[in-house]
Formats: structure tokens, sequence, C-alpha cells
């Protein structure tokens, strides 16, 4: 009896380190990745960043991260990382019920041996080709002339016909464009949109325009009245700026984000109804260096 109990022991011990034997084989090797980008901003409390490499045609986390100071490592597995053939990321909420990428990607590019050379082209557009006019008047007030220098709207009426007045690339999915008129330091919204031809996506409902109509058919506001606290509406927008954002989807803020492709001072002896060139933004793009 004795004999058998202690062959069970030596049994066990044997399973035991067969166990312990398999754990050590099968221990994952981490190897560093490191993010070195320009541009980004915060995102607050909502929303984070994370990092995505393409290991056989399929997305793997490289980590989540708030802070925009780089260069930043993350530990990843050595074996995918080796064989990834890009590097993508993405803005996701802070609380995330998906475990894949979300549609709002932002920086991607292909490793070329042991890094990648990243931009936002791709995953947002190129703005390179960007160009606007815009002119200054209120038409949704019904004709009013004496508060005309308080809208702003992104057409081109120079031929005696208003036609779009915006030159902008389609976005990828998860972006979306947005005006702004910076007033006396504070940014106001002129609206949301995808297509610079058609209405923002605000022209019904704005707060701000006056009570006649819609105005016309382009992106632009009026802003007539319930002015957000420390402003007065009607305003003069001369000498102030205008500003063409792209907004990740959803919107991570009420303030614009850190694209900005088209941006332009108003002249302080602009003139209403008077078409006018706008320039190119302080940021259209975003790139930096993924090294493995």
């Amino acid at each position: 009896m004795i004999k058998k109990m202690i062959i069970g022991v030596m049994a066990l011990g044997l399973f035991a380190t067969s166990c312990s034997s398999d754990d050590d084989n099968n221990t994952t090797t981490l190897d560093s990745l490191i993010l070195n980008l320009t541009g980004l901003e915060a995102l607050g409390d909502d929303f984070v960043y994370e990092g995505w490499i393409i290991v056989d045609g399929a997305p793997v986390t490289t980590g989540r991260f708030s802070s925009v100071d780089f260069p930043q490592t993350f530990s990843v597995d050595a074996t995918q990382l080796a064989s990834a053939t890009a590097f993508v990321l993405t803005i996701e909420p802070t609380v995330d019920p998906d475990p894949g990428p979300a549609a709002t990607k932002i920086l991607s590019g292909d490793f070329s041996g042991s890094s990648a050379t990243v931009n936002s082209n791709a995953q947002v557009a190129d703005f390179s080709t960007a160009d606007g006019k815009y002119i200054l008047a209120t038409p949704t007030d019904g004709g009013n002339d004496t508060d005309e220098y308080s809208g702003v709207w992104f057409l081109d009426n120079s031929s005696g016909t208003a036609v779009t007045g915006l030159t902008l690339p389609a976005l990828q999915a998860g972006w979306a464009y947005e005006g702004w008129a910076v007033i006396d330091g504070t940014p106001v919204s002129t609206g949301t949109f995808t297509d610079p031809s058609i209405a923002d996506d605000n022209a019904a409902t704005s707060s701000f325009k006056g009570d006649v109509n819609n105005g016309p058919n382009y992106p632009g506001e009026d802003f007539l009245q319930n002015a957000p606290a420390g402003l007065t509406f009607p305003t003069d927008l001369r000498g102030m700026t205008v500003v063409i954002t792209v907004e990740p989807v959803p919107d991570n803020s009420p303030a614009p984000f850190t694209f900005k492709p088209l941006a332009h001072m108003v002249p302080a002896n602009a003139m209403d109804h008077t078409t006018i060139n706008m320039g190119a933004g302080p940021l259209s793009i975003l790139n930096g260096t993924v090294t493995r």
C-alpha cells in the first residue's frame, strides 16, 4: 500500500513538471514598437488613440494611449511584430465594447524593414489641392442690410451666380468637415458637412441664423441671435478668422480638431457679398515614424 502511494506521488510530480515545462515553452516573447508621431492632439476623457499592426491581413492591437508626448514605446508579440506589413492608428471610445478597430482611422503606413513612415493622407484625405472661397452676408434675415458682416457662406459668386466655394477631397469613413468663425478668440461652428456643394447638416436647425429662411444651399452660417456666452450677435467678422477643419465622427470635442486644411483672416476692408479667397490652414497632414 505504501509503495502504491509513493508511485502515485511520483506520477503527480512528473505531471506537474510536464505542465511547468509546457508553460515555459509557450511564454510569449515581446519586442518593442516605438511610435514617434507629430501633430496629434489630446482627445479628452471619452476617446483614446489605439495602434494596430496588420498581420496576415488582420489587425492586431499594439496598445492604447492618451498622451501625445512622443516617442512612446509599446511591448508587442515579437513574432507578430516581425511579420507585420503595416501600421494603422485609430481613435477609439475610452469605454469600447468592440475589440476591433474603429472606423475613424487617422494614420497609416507600410513597413519597410524595421520602420514604417506613416501619415494621414490614406486614412483621412490628401489636402494638397484644397482651396476655398467665401462671402460675408446674412441671407437668413430676409434682406436686413444692417448686419451683412455677421454671416459667412462658403460659396463663390464672382461670376454673378453662386457656385461651390470649397474645393475639398472626399473624406474617408469616420470623418466630416466643419466650418468655424473665430470671433474674438472664441471658435463658433458654422456647421458640419461632407459635401461642400450642399448645405451643412444644421442648415434648418441652427440657433444662430435668422428666422426668415435657411440661407443658400452651401455650408455657412449667419451669427444673428443666441450668441454663446461672452459674445454678442449680430457681430462683425472683419478682422476675425474663418477656418475649415476635419473632425472625427463621433466627434471627440466641441472645439476644433487638429486638422485645419483651410483658414483665412477676414480682411478689415472686406466688402459684403464679395468673394474672398481662403488660404492654406495651419495643419493639413499628420505624420511620423513607427519603428520595430
